[in-house]
């Protein structure tokens, strides 16, 4: 059974960070901006999500961004450019959305690669079965 590259648990990953991606760029655009100080927190707690769901600086370039853009917006934020601070902190968070999403869609990959294969074996387990009898 040959598998399309870009299955459906990677085409929904992709769509969401699409999404999420889409919303935080709406949100940016916004007349209400979401105060410094808050979004920084968002962030953080974004950030912490995507390394629990198994986004690393090692294997995700997006995860070592949003831990930079964070660190960077910090830093702005304790300088008092607010409107640097928050612009940043909500790159960083798109970045660990797209983190977070690669990460699961490595993950379903991964539990596909090994369903396939249980299912390579089981087919060839019968065909030795069928072939006995």
């Amino acid at each position: 059974m040959t598998r399309d590259p870009l299955s459906r648990d990677t085409a929904r990953a992709f769509a969401l960070a699409i999404v999420l991606t889409g919303g935080a760029m709406l949100a940016a655009c916004s007349t209400g901006k979401v105060p410094a100080a808050e979004q920084l927190g968002a962030t953080r707690s974004s950030v912490e999500a995507a390394q629990v769901a198994g986004a690393s600086d090692d294997a995700s370039p997006e995860m070592a961004k949003a831990r930079e853009k964070l660190a960077q917006a910090e830093a702005a934020s304790r300088a008092k450019d607010n409107v640097r601070a928050r612009q940043l902190a909500e790159e960083a968070e798109v970045d660990a959305l797209v983190a977070r999403s690669k990460a699961a869609s490595d993950r379903s990959q991964k539990a596909a690669a090994e369903l396939d294969a249980s299912l390579a074996t089981l087919r060839d387990e019968m065909t030795r079965t069928t072939n006995k009898q």
